[in-house]
């Protein structure tokens, strides 16, 4: 009888999650930022199907559109963190590398960027000419230029210091069919690192936790990691995604949700710094939904898994690579995390915003 009324629920999940979005609120409030349900429904509620158009329908990392024989790939970024630098990093090498990786990540190759500042008036200069130069240096290091930009100042209390926005442009690779549709029943999910560094560093450099501990944000570049899993899995490579805003648990419901499969993960297999499980267990909050800046998450087929690990592994960042899950038939649209102890847990997506501003 158990069963039966698990299943009953199960179904209407799945019935629920069929169903297209509707967005009723009256007015935006910071959970439409946070990259879990507030924001799907913005997204897909309002925005889509006032720019509805073959490009933008899949909502990936980067569009990818027809350029004479070639294709492109396209994407944009906006970056508002507080505070404007922190331990690893800061918002000009955020801004560069989360352009990048969204390129990578789609099997493209990075060539250009565009860069826009809105800068608040009283900014001190040396704060701006750090985040310029260090933009410089991380855009050197990704093997890209940063082409054009453009440069705006609003009035004191208006602009939170500096906000930056990149565009980026890259060649799609005519070999690689990375979506949603091609991932089946079997595949394993590979994670290229730790969890959750980036948010926890944010975290602990504000003060909002009181812990004395070092943690760095993972922002790297992600080429290397892409080129070597490509060289790796060959047709086998299924899927990639940067588990940026809203973490590891939104890009996997978001691949059940579109791909119609079920997701099983392994809890002892999510690789998770103590410190960074210590910040969330203060905070109430799952690693998985916490995000990340310097990780990739890939789906491969089963023949290739142990390989593409290898290369992962070898390569600087992805020292800590796992592979924490597969892809099922059943739960349909569904991510079913399996404990320790022997039972499972659902990994839903977030309504509300635990931790904003920290990209």
């Amino acid at each position: 009888m158990s069963d039966q009324r698990e299943q009953r629920v199960l179904d209407a999940l799945e019935q629920n999650r069929r169903r297209p979005p509707k967005f009723d609120a009256p007015r935006i409030d910071m959970s439409h930022g946070a990259g879990g349900k507030a924001t799907h429904k913005l997204i897909e509620g309002l925005i889509l199907p006032a720019f509805d158009n073959p490009a933008l329908a899949p909502l990936s990392d980067a569009s990818v559109v027809p350029f004479g024989d070639s294709k492109l790939a396209f994407t944009t970024d906006s970056f508002v963190v507080r505070p404007l630098e922190f331990p690893g990093g800061s918002i000009g090498e955020l801004a560069v590398n989360g352009t990048v990786n969204d390129l990578a990540v789609s099997g493209a190759t990075p060539l250009a960027l565009s860069c826009a500042f809105i800068i608040e008036e009283g900014l001190e200069t040396d704060v701006l000419r750090r985040e310029v130069e260090v933009m410089a240096r991380a855009a050197e290091t990704a093997g890209v230029s940063i082409a054009t930009g453009d440069t705006k100042v609003v009035e004191r209390g208006k602009g939170d210091g500096l906000y930056v926005i990149t565009t980026g442009v890259g060649v799609a690779d005519p070999e690689l069919a990375l979506s949603t549709a091609s991932v089946k029943p079997g595949d394993k999910i590979l994670c290229s690192g730790t969890l959750g560094d980036h948010g926890a560093a944010i975290l602990i450099a504000r003060g909002d936790l009181d812990l004395e501990a070092e943690v760095l944000s993972d922002t790297r570049c992600l080429t290397p990691l892409v080129e070597a899993l490509k060289g790796a899995a060959n047709s086998g490579l299924r899927f990639m995604r940067d588990p940026t805003r809203g973490g590891v648990g939104t890009v996997l419901n978001e691949l059940a949700r579109d791909s119609g499969l079920g997701v099983a993960l392994w809890e002892e297999k999510m690789p998770v710094r103590d410190v960074v499980n210590g910040a969330c267990e203060i905070l109430g909050i799952d690693p998985l939904y916490v995000a990340n800046e310097g990780k990739l998450l890939a789906v491969v087929s089963p023949e290739v898994a142990d390989a593409s690990l290898e290369a992962l592994r070898n390569v600087e960042g992805g020292e800590d690579a796992s592979i924490i899950g597969e892809v099922r038939e059943e739960p349909a649209r569904m991510v079913l995390m399996h404990t320790g102890f022997g039972g499972t847990r659902m990994i839903d997506m977030l309504v509300g915003d635990p931790l904003p501003r920290i990209c």
